[in-house]
């Protein structure tokens, strides 16, 4: 309309509207009309010279293109306001329709979301959408590529990454991380290769950790995986610490910044650690707040006490890993037999073993023999020759032993007797089981001043138990026999070709029957083997390994030819612990092989020289007793002491004189 009233006016002075192109652009003008002809107004001298117009018309007619000139542009701009408004007004107009609909789906997604965080970012959405009405009018490309190839997805502000979903859990999650590695904890931030040497990422690339997807419930871990990976330990402290996870890229040593750096999480998850009684004790010690973090302790006992209860529990725990693991059924007495052999590894026959991991690679490897065997159902037998087939892949040192002791290269005697010598029971721990064999113990004494000498804690190959164990000892001797007279003589206590550590106190009654054997001049029967710790007042303490020192002599006895005469002397306190097998127990009720239990340290020794070992009177042991043979001995080296000590005394008078 302005354009119109604006071309009217001017046709009175023969101007006319038009368009001039200066190059590629093509802008409106103003031109003189001359004989009804439009002419640019640089033609206008060219007008001139044509005597077209004369000199005064063409400056009249310049004149007046000025003022018009200036009237067109302030037109323009007065069109171009106009236009702004119009543009401004329809916009204004779009926003207040487009936000009676955008405002109606918000708030309907809003009813569902409670907290103020929700709120404020659907608020942001709602405003974010008005402002950019055209991509939703279809005025930008739904995905627009730049230059370099990148693909501009304008919709894509308007994703949600949805990094925890628990919306149909109706319980508190349990979360069991077998590979507790960075990303696997504590989620991450992906990053996409362009393909160009660049990396990017954006918000849809945020990972959630299992550490998050226990929110509100419990993450069990293993203890030791934490320590696997740098920065695991550490960052896992810091979040219990605050309770707040921030959620990043891996830190490597080659990291680039980010650019982005989402919200810490508030999270409220119990992380359960699993692990040994010394890394809770390390850690314990060595990280101040280890305790302040993990509060709670709970102990899983690796063994439990037998009942009619257990039995069924137990029973029932067999049967679920059959059913899991699709085994062959396996009838009473094969689950009789596993349990035997449960209650032979804890050690106890009224307990059980609580290490199923044992108790399932044994029932695994009695189905197949059980297959191999043609039988669909598992029986006793196929138990037995699982373990013992698995004790025979384990049992290369056992049978190294056994050659050694065959061939005379370690010295053992099952017959005869001998003074100062006597055989102790060791056991050697293996990886699958444990065995046990006999060992030569010998005591030699001499004039001294009471010392009991411990060649292994001199050669540096005893533990702290055994150590304690020949102290013992000592204060035994002292106790017995040092209340009339000193002890003067020194005694050394050897287990002979033993090239390891020993440890652990069960050889003390051994040790103290080789002693009082060389100080009494007593031959011991070689016939029997002692197992057994002791105290300072002569009482027999009870011992692990009972069931495999037994069988280990025996089967030493069974190569060389069972006499009837060996036998194996043990704590009376471990005969409750007994589980020895069907040829052992068949052996001793044929008398061809012996178990004696014991309390006292004379009973042991009266077992091993077949004399009394003696009571206290008033004037010393009763005569004729083991005892009496010692002190008798004690006193003779006492006297021959005192005889030396007084010579040295006499040849320094003399030296002096």
């Amino acid at each position: 309309v302005l354009l119109n009233s604006f071309e009217e006016k001017i046709k009175m002075d023969n101007f006319s509207l038009g368009q001039v192109k200066i190059g590629k652009a093509v802008r409106p003008d103003i031109l003189p009309v001359v004989n009804d002809k439009p002419v640019p107004i640089y033609q206008l001298d060219e007008q001139v010279t044509k005597g077209k117009v004369t000199k005064e018309e063409a400056q009249e007619i310049l004149k007046k293109y000025n003022l018009y000139q200036e009237e067109l542009q302030l037109l323009f701009k007065k069109g171009l306001k106009i236009s702004q408004d119009f543009q401004q007004n329809l916009s204004d107009l779009e926003k207040r329709v487009a936000k009676a609909v955008v405002k109606g789906v918000i708030d309907s997604v809003r009813e569902n979301f409670t907290s103020p965080e929700a709120g404020e970012y659907l608020s942001q959405v709602e405003e974010h959408i008005l402002e950019n009405l055209q991509v939703f009018k279809g005025l930008k490309p739904e995905q627009q590529a730049t230059e370099d190839g990148f693909v501009i997805d304008y919709f894509k502000e308007y994703e949600v990454n949805v990094i925890l979903d628990n919306s149909e859990t109706n319980e508190c999650p349990v979360i069991l991380e077998t590979s507790p590695n960075f990303i696997n904890l504590f989620g991450t931030i992906e990053k996409i290769n362009d393909g160009r040497g660049g990396w990017y990422s954006d918000f849809t690339k945020i990972k959630a950790g299992s550490l998050l997807k226990a929110n509100g419930g419990y993450l069990v871990l293993n203890v030791y995986h934490l320590f696997e990976e740098p920065g695991v330990w550490k960052t896992l402290k810091r979040v219990l610490t605050y309770n707040k996870l921030e959620i990043q890229e891996v830190p490597t040593y080659f990291q680039l910044s980010s650019t982005l750096k989402p919200e810490p999480i508030k999270i409220d998850t119990k992380v359960i650690l699993i692990g040994s009684q010394n890394v809770y004790s390390f850690l314990a010690e060595h990280e101040y707040d280890f305790k302040k973090m993990f509060k709670i302790k709970a102990d899983f006992d690796y063994e439990i006490k037998r009942s009619d209860k257990v039995v069924h529990e137990y029973a029932r725990v067999i049967k679920k890993l059959i059913k899991d693991e699709n085994l062959y059924e396996f009838d009473r007495s094969a689950i009789a037999f596993i349990m035997e052999l449960s209650a032979r590894y804890a050690g106890q026959k009224n307990k059980l073993t609580t290490r199923f991991s044992w108790i399932a690679d044994l029932a695994r490897e009695a189905s197949f023999w059980a297959d191999d065997d043609g039988f669909k159902i598992v029986s006793a037998a196929h138990v037995e020759k699982a373990f013992l087939y698995a004790k025979e892949r384990h049992g290369m040192f056992e049978s190294k032993i056994n050659d050694m002791i065959e061939e005379n290269t370690l010295l053992i005697d099952t017959e005869g007797e001998r003074i100062g010598q006597i055989n102790g029971l060791a056991v050697y721990g293996a990886d699958y089981y444990s065995f046990g064999r006999p060992t030569r113990i010998t005591a030699t004494v001499s004039l001294g001043s009471g010392s009991i000498i411990n060649v292994e804690r001199e050669a540096g190959m005893s533990g702290k138990h055994y150590t304690k164990g020949v102290l013992i000892i000592s204060g035994y001797f002292r106790e017995t026999f040092g209340q009339d007279i000193p002890l003067s003589f020194n005694a050394n206590l050897v287990f002979e070709q033993s090239y390891g550590t020993v440890d652990g106190d069960s050889a003390s009654c051994a040790e103290i029957f080789a002693l009082l054997s060389t100080l009494a001049g007593l031959p011991i029967n070689q016939s029997i083997a002692v197992t057994g710790s002791l105290n300072q007042k002569g009482d027999v303490q009870p011992i692990g390994g009972v069931n495999e020192k037994i069988e280990g002599f025996y089967d030493v006895c069974k190569s060389r030819g069972l006499t009837g005469k060996q036998g194996v002397i043990i704590p009376v306190l471990n005969v409750k612990e007994l589980m020895l097998r069907e040829d052992i127990i068949q052996s001793v009720c044929k008398n061809k092989f012996h178990i004696y239990a014991i309390k006292t340290v004379e009973e042991g020794i009266e077992l091993l020289t077949g004399i009394k070992a003696g009571k206290k009177t008033k004037k010393g042991y009763e005569p004729g007793s083991v005892f009496q043979l010692v002190e008798e001995k004690i006193k003779d080296l006492y006297s021959k002491s005192r005889a030396i000590k007084q010579q040295g005394k006499t040849i320094t008078t003399v030296r002096r004189k």
